[in-house]
């Protein structure tokens, strides 16, 4: 899988941390606020957003009088205590983090998430040594499925998008990754279950955890 690759990019929810969850839970808290019940396509709709993408698509979606920057600091509150002491890395994540360093490979984050709470992330798992760069979707004119946000980042690190290799949890991901020239490697995450085919069909390769690349039992597609 690293064969010709310089560089090795991750996605962060739902594929470095395991977070997804939290974020749903999130939704339907801030939407009871205003006595609004989660809509069942409303994570099928934001996939892939950008976080200031996002905080516009509630607003207008459901005509939420705060500000763009007010309704991202109220999901600024209540997700970092849950980053702090609630979300873990991915199975096997730490170990090949490891891997790279050592092989002096280096790595980069490329997120819809805001640049605050990805530091937040990053200092409670205690990655930073890790990653090289930190590139979040509000930094490129459009968020996934656009390749903006993995060229930027390809482009920080030096290396040429053809010689990076992406891991994504969901298709939006995989899209954008596709579309920016790299390989990509799907993974598996609970929230994205229904979504296994179709990410299957998109992606480059397919592990359950990062524990397969490991073991050589990652899937080529």
């Amino acid at each position: 899988m690293l064969k010709d690759i310089e560089a090795v990019l991750f996605d962060l929810d739902g594929t470095l941390v395991d977070s997804m969850w939290m974020w749903k839970d999130i939704d339907i808290i801030y939407l009871q606020r205003y006595g609004i019940a989660l809509p069942e396509n409303l994570q099928q709709e934001i996939e892939g957003m950008s976080y200031t993408e996002t905080a516009v698509y509630f607003k207008e979606r459901f005509a939420i009088s705060k500000s763009i920057e007010e309704i991202k600091q109220d999901w600024h509150v209540m997700a970092c205590d849950k980053y702090r002491q609630e979300v873990p890395l991915k199975k096997g994540a730490l170990q090949f983090l490891e891997m790279l360093k050592s092989k002096g490979i280096p790595t980069g984050i490329a997120t819809s998430n805001g640049r605050q709470l990805v530091d937040i992330v990053v200092e409670a798992l205690d990655i930073s040594p890790y990653i090289d760069r930190i590139c979040t979707a509000c930094e490129v004119p459009k968020g996934k499925p656009s390749p903006d946000i993995y060229l930027k980042t390809a482009s920080d690190l030096g290396v040429k998008a053809e010689r990076c290799l992406v891991f994504e949890d969901i298709p939006m991901g995989i899209l954008a990754g596709k579309r920016a020239g790299m390989k990509v490697c799907a993974i598996e995450d609970d929230f994205s279950v229904k979504q296994r085919l179709e990410k299957r069909k998109l992606a480059d390769y397919y592990i359950s955890s990062f524990e397969d690349i490991f073991t050589d039992t990652f899937e080529v597609l």
